[in-house]
């Protein structure tokens, strides 16, 4: 197993990161929030999990050991991919992940794309006794996410949505539609919350379709 990979940032994607180790570039596929606390040319150290596949290895890496730990548990759930774990991680910190199987939290799952009710709903069943208790508030979950870097907010929002699947076209009309809530926490001299204002963006996103 690859427990991490540590060296400078050689090159940044929607959804990979390439960091040299040892003098080879390791692609590693990212969630958005990650990706954003990365800088080409920066040293970087993220905590990995290699998914074998009969015809590929992939490796997927989390900003710390927690996010790869839940992202691996997430997998022991009938249905979940890696690719499902990982848009979960995008739009949910771990312990918010906690804390919507802990409460039932439906909608919280449903904010994921790719879940359904139903599939919400057997989610909350089968993760239930797999996750184990949140270890902080969601609040503070998400405000550890939420200054990853200098990027700005607009930017950070932009990057996810089109690294989940979105056109730029609609990335950009979810960040316009989700600009109020961002400018209100400017105005109080605070930072945007981008996994909160991510949460709200694909809210809009999914009810326009």
């Amino acid at each position: 197993m690859i427990a991490f990979v540590s060296g400078p940032v050689a090159a940044l994607a929607s959804t990979t990161a390439v960091v040299e180790v040892g003098g080879i570039g390791m692609a590693v596929q990212c969630t958005p929030n990650t990706l954003s606390t990365l800088r080409v040319g920066q040293e970087a150290k993220l905590a990995t999990s290699l998914v074998v596949r009969e015809d590929s290895l992939t490796l997927y890496g989390f900003a710390d050991d927690d996010e790869r730990q839940v992202f691996e548990l997430l997998q022991t759930a009938s249905g979940v991919g890696p690719r499902l774990a990982q848009a979960m991680l995008a739009v949910h910190a771990p312990d918010a992940l906690r804390l919507a199987v802990a409460t039932g939290d439906e909608k919280a799952l449903t904010a994921v794309p790719g879940i359904g009710k139903k599939g919400a709903q057997k989610l909350l069943l089968e993760l239930k006794d797999r996750l184990g208790e949140p270890l902080g508030t969601g609040a503070s979950a998400g405000a550890q996410r939420a200054a990853p870097g200098p990027a700005p907010w607009s930017e950070q929002l932009q990057t996810a949505l089109v690294g989940l699947g979105y056109a730029p076209r609609e990335a950009e009309e979810a960040v316009a539609a989700v600009a109020p809530q961002a400018e209100a926490v400017l105005a109080e001299g605070g930072r945007p919350p981008v996994p909160q204002l991510l949460r709200a963006a694909l809210q809009t996103l999914n009810r326009a379709r």
